[in-house]
């Protein structure tokens, strides 16, 4: 098992710059089945998530060419791609499942494994079964395998979604791109990376209106061509590095990230004591200057433009080192609260109470060993072990390069000290 060492406490400071979203790349190389051809996705991130997705377009019949230091992923779809993902890839990374709108709206059919990923909460797919099943699909779970198949085509129809579910979003409108009549989707996820899904479907040839609402008009075209597309930057990424400069009152400068995809976000490192300013900078960027000690905040998750989920641990870890008390509630998903026991492992006082968590600060954390549960939870145990004193060892690494591409290095760069290293199994062999 590959692990983080840390040793604190350290201010970060200077540069890092944020490439694309990995909430959105891999999205839009699922998107790229929809034409065949060549298509070609800029400003991607090295991230095992893209590798993962890669590899899975190559299981059906694409080939990809994912160059990491260019940042650049090339796919060469054919013009009959295969339409099963196996549980093989698809277990590692919940993101898979954006395969199914564009393989049944271009191919009628698709069998993709129920997903895995994260160990966030429950994220069924019932949003995705509907609007399928709405779009004319017959859609059933075979053998744990969400099977779907509309033989003549599907077909333009009215969608409400019960809850503005991005993945669900992507999915209905990749699928309607090629659907015979107009699709209409009320209550629409508006996330940016939404915004950067549908205008790549839009360059693609696709007929959508009301990109960045809550209604989504897709009228359906004949067929599709591949383009060259620049991923947006990614702002969970940014937040972190915002929330890495407060925790650890340090000084950092965030490039290649909209601030205005992060109101929310900003606005609570602002009344947690930091400083922020926005940078003159190509595809964005801020700049976050922490307090010695961060105030107490108090947040509520929502999807956009609320406080995005994926920022909650981050939340917690500041609160924790904070000045008072702070409250997070969290609207989306109930198993985020896996990683406080991790944190509390560092001497961080947090009181769970079903979907709402209490943090009184402490004035200092101590080093202590962690496990990473998600992605995010890993970063947020690096972060706090950064502000903490003596050592902190976080396992379990494989989660966050996930998400964050050279995190250890980036954290290097800052002025951390961080080294990765192999941790052998504990337990013998017999057992």
């Amino acid at each position: 098992m590959e692990i983080l060492s840390v040793e604190g406490p350290a201010r970060l400071r200077g540069r890092v710059e944020v490439r694309g979203a990995k909430n959105s790349v891999l999205k839009l190389m699922a998107a790229c089945l929809l034409a065949p051809g060549r298509s070609v996705i800029t400003n991607v991130p090295a991230i095992l998530d893209v590798a993962i997705m890669a590899k899975l377009l190559e299981r059906l019949s694409c080939a990809v060419d994912y160059d990491e230091a260019a940042g650049t992923v090339a796919i060469d779809v054919p013009e009959a791609p295969g339409i099963k993902a196996d549980y093989e890839l698809v277990r590692a990374m919940r993101a898979s499942i954006s395969v199914l709108g564009p393989l049944v709206g271009r191919m009628r059919s698709a069998e993709v494994a129920l997903p895995g990923g994260d160990a966030i909460g429950s994220r069924g797919l019932d949003l995705h079964e509907a609007g399928l099943r709405a779009l004319g699909a017959q859609v059933r779970l075979e053998h744990g395998y969400f099977v779907a198949a509309a033989p003549e085509g599907l077909t333009g129809a009215e969608i409400r979604l019960d809850f503005p579910s991005v993945g669900a979003t992507e999915n209905l409108v990749m699928a309607a791109c090629l659907a015979r009549g107009t699709t209409r989707i009320e209550n629409a996820a508006k996330e940016p990376e939404i915004i950067d899904i549908c205008s790549l479907l839009v360059q693609m040839g696709a007929h959508i209106e009301g990109i960045g609402t809550s209604t989504l008009t897709v009228t359906g075209v004949a067929r599709m061509h591949p383009v060259e597309h620049r991923c947006v930057g990614d702002r969970i990424v940014a937040g972190t590095w915002g929330f890495a400069a407060a925790i650890t009152g340090g000084d950092v400068e965030v490039l290649g990230a909209d601030p205005g995809l992060l109101p929310n976000v900003l606005d609570k490192l602002e009344a947690a004591g930091a400083r922020v300013t926005e940078l003159d900078a190509p595809h964005g960027g801020f700049r976050v200057v922490g307090p010695a000690r961060p105030h107490s905040i108090r947040v509520s998750t929502l999807p956009y433009p609320g406080f995005p989920t994926d920022l909650q641990p981050f939340v917690v870890a500041l609160n924790a080192v904070a000045d008072g008390e702070g409250l997070l509630t969290e609207n989306l998903f109930e198993a985020r609260w896996r990683f406080v026991s991790e944190l509390a492992r560092l001497g961080a006082q947090v009181s769970v109470d079903g979907n709402h968590a209490l943090i009184t600060g402490v004035e200092r954390l101590s080093g202590a060993e962690v496990e990473a549960s998600d992605i995010r939870a890993g970063a947020a145990l690096v972060i706090a072990g950064i502000a903490a004193h003596g050592r902190t060892e976080v396992a379990g690494v494989s989660h966050i390069d996930r998400g964050y591409e050279h995190f250890d290095a980036q954290l290097r760069a800052l002025g951390a000290t961080v080294a990765r290293s192999e941790r052998p199994d504990i337990l013998p062999p017999e057992l």
